[in-house]
Protein backbone atom coordinates (compact mmCIF):
# COMPACT_ATOMS: atom_id res chain seq x y z
CA UNK A 1 0.00 0.00 0.00
CA UNK A 2 1.47 3.49 -1.13
CA UNK A 3 0.90 6.37 1.87
CA UNK A 4 1.48 9.80 0.82
CA UNK A 5 2.28 11.88 3.78
CA UNK A 6 2.01 15.95 3.56
CA UNK A 7 3.42 17.86 6.21
CA UNK A 8 4.31 22.12 6.56
CA UNK A 9 0.80 23.36 6.68
CA UNK A 10 -0.06 26.02 8.93
CA UNK A 11 -1.32 29.89 9.43
CA UNK A 12 0.57 32.20 7.70
CA UNK A 13 0.18 35.79 7.27
CA UNK A 14 0.01 37.55 3.97
CA UNK A 15 3.75 38.01 2.29
CA UNK A 16 4.88 35.20 4.16
CA UNK A 17 6.09 31.78 3.31
CA UNK A 18 5.76 28.03 4.08
CA UNK A 19 7.34 24.94 3.10
CA UNK A 20 5.18 22.11 2.32
CA UNK A 21 6.82 18.24 2.16
CA UNK A 22 5.38 14.77 1.22
CA UNK A 23 7.01 11.63 1.66
CA UNK A 24 5.72 8.47 -0.37
CA UNK A 25 6.35 5.44 1.39
CA UNK A 26 4.97 2.01 2.19
CA UNK A 27 4.83 -0.44 -1.43
CA UNK A 28 5.54 2.49 -3.76
CA UNK A 29 8.26 0.79 -6.48
CA UNK A 30 9.06 3.85 -8.30
CA UNK A 31 7.79 7.44 -9.44
CA UNK A 32 7.03 9.08 -12.77
CA UNK A 33 6.17 12.43 -11.16
CA UNK A 34 4.91 14.48 -8.13
CA UNK A 35 3.30 17.29 -7.83
CA UNK A 36 0.54 19.40 -5.39
CA UNK A 37 -3.09 20.17 -5.94
CA UNK A 38 -5.26 22.47 -3.89
CA UNK A 39 -8.54 22.65 -3.33
CA UNK A 40 -10.51 25.59 -1.29
CA UNK A 41 -13.95 25.39 0.37
CA UNK A 42 -16.32 25.25 -2.36
CA UNK A 43 -14.27 25.87 -5.16
CA UNK A 44 -13.23 22.52 -7.58
CA UNK A 45 -9.47 21.08 -7.42
CA UNK A 46 -6.79 23.03 -8.86
CA UNK A 47 -3.26 22.15 -9.90
CA UNK A 48 -0.11 23.68 -8.12
CA UNK A 49 3.10 22.32 -9.67
CA UNK A 50 4.35 18.91 -10.69
CA UNK A 51 7.70 17.67 -11.31
CA UNK A 52 9.04 14.96 -13.15
CA UNK A 53 11.42 12.25 -10.81
CA UNK A 54 13.23 11.28 -14.65
CA UNK A 55 14.32 14.74 -15.20
CA UNK A 56 13.19 17.54 -12.79
CA UNK A 57 11.15 18.91 -15.50
CA UNK A 58 8.87 21.00 -14.02
CA UNK A 59 5.35 22.82 -14.30
CA UNK A 60 3.29 25.23 -13.08
CA UNK A 61 0.38 27.30 -13.52
CA UNK A 62 0.92 31.26 -13.87
CA UNK A 63 -0.93 32.07 -10.86
CA UNK A 64 1.95 30.38 -8.78
CA UNK A 65 4.84 30.75 -11.01
CA UNK A 66 7.28 33.34 -9.30
CA UNK A 67 6.03 32.57 -5.99
CA UNK A 68 5.79 28.90 -5.57
CA UNK A 69 8.70 26.36 -6.52
CA UNK A 70 8.73 22.35 -6.49
CA UNK A 71 11.92 20.70 -5.90
CA UNK A 72 12.18 16.86 -5.20
CA UNK A 73 14.82 14.29 -3.32
CA UNK A 74 14.60 11.16 -5.12
CA UNK A 75 16.47 9.02 -2.81
CA UNK A 76 13.94 10.17 -0.01
CA UNK A 77 10.62 9.62 -2.38
CA UNK A 78 10.13 13.73 -1.17
CA UNK A 79 8.75 16.53 -2.72
CA UNK A 80 8.64 19.76 -1.45
CA UNK A 81 6.98 22.92 -1.98
CA UNK A 82 8.48 26.07 -1.56
CA UNK A 83 5.35 28.89 -0.78
CA UNK A 84 6.70 32.85 -0.81
CA UNK A 85 4.85 35.97 -0.91
CA UNK A 86 1.60 33.80 0.07
CA UNK A 87 -2.08 35.93 -0.58
CA UNK A 88 -4.69 34.38 1.09
CA UNK A 89 -6.45 33.38 -1.87
CA UNK A 90 -3.82 30.65 -1.78
CA UNK A 91 -5.66 29.29 1.18
CA UNK A 92 -7.05 25.73 0.61
CA UNK A 93 -5.87 22.14 1.80
CA UNK A 94 -3.25 21.20 -0.09
CA UNK A 95 -2.69 17.60 -1.34
CA UNK A 96 0.11 15.96 -2.39
CA UNK A 97 0.04 13.50 -5.55
CA UNK A 98 2.30 10.97 -6.77
CA UNK A 99 2.22 9.33 -10.24
CA UNK A 100 4.17 5.75 -10.03
CA UNK A 101 3.67 1.60 -9.41
CA UNK A 102 3.20 0.25 -6.32
CA UNK A 103 4.65 -3.50 -5.74
CA UNK A 104 5.59 -4.94 -9.07
CA UNK A 105 2.55 -3.67 -10.75
CA UNK A 106 3.43 -2.78 -14.45
CA UNK A 107 0.74 -0.23 -14.28
CA UNK A 108 1.09 3.28 -13.34
CA UNK A 109 -1.83 4.96 -10.40
CA UNK A 110 -2.20 8.37 -9.09
CA UNK A 111 -1.79 8.21 -5.32
CA UNK A 112 -2.77 10.89 -3.03
CA UNK A 113 -2.23 12.29 0.43
CA UNK A 114 -4.64 13.61 3.21
CA UNK A 115 -3.78 17.12 2.32
CA UNK A 116 -2.25 19.48 5.11
CA UNK A 117 -3.68 22.84 5.56
CA UNK A 118 -2.87 25.90 4.66
CA UNK A 119 -4.28 29.08 5.39
CA UNK A 120 -3.68 33.04 4.75
CA UNK A 121 -4.44 35.62 6.98
CA UNK A 122 -3.76 38.34 9.36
Amino acid sequence: QVRLVESGGGLVQPGGSLRLSCVASGSISSISAMGWYRQAPGKQREFVASISWTDSTTSSPNSVKGRFTISRDNAKNTVFLQMNSLKPEDTAVYYCNCNGRSGSSRLANEYWGQGTQVTVSS
